[in-house]
């Protein structure tokens, strides 16, 4: 089985597609001006699209990783994502403070999923 790849350029694809797993770049706002909760908001709308487009959802998530840049907001974070997370089916997920790659970004959200059953 093949691996298929979702919004690719030179450098990276967005999705990728193999043996029934979906896997996502590290997704970032879009709009960098709001605050942790805003951001976060934003990645996860931006997840669903994603997801959407491999032909899956959130409530099929396996996995998480979220990288924050200062813990003090964590719990902003948190509020956006336990909004956002399908009640009882939580994925796995690791937290870690990080610098990301342009300063005005507090979250940057990773994640992995199932196609569901045909």
């Amino acid at each position: 089985m093949g691996v298929t790849y979702h919004e690719s350029n030179a450098r990276m694809s967005q999705v990728a597609v193999h043996n029934g797993t979906v896997y996502l770049a590290g997704q970032v706002p879009a709009d960098a001006t709001v605050g942790m909760r805003g951001q976060t908001e934003q990645v996860l709308a931006r997840i669903d699209e994603l997801l959407a487009q491999a032909g899956t959802s959130k409530e099929h998530l396996i996995s998480a990783q979220v990288w924050v840049t200062d813990m003090a907001e964590f719990a902003e974070m948190n509020e956006a994502w336990e909004a956002w997370v399908v009640p009882g089916r939580p994925p796995v997920r690791a937290a870690l403070e990080a610098k990301l790659a342009k300063p005005e970004w507090k979250v940057e959200i990773m994640v992995i999923a199932a196609l569901p059953d045909a």
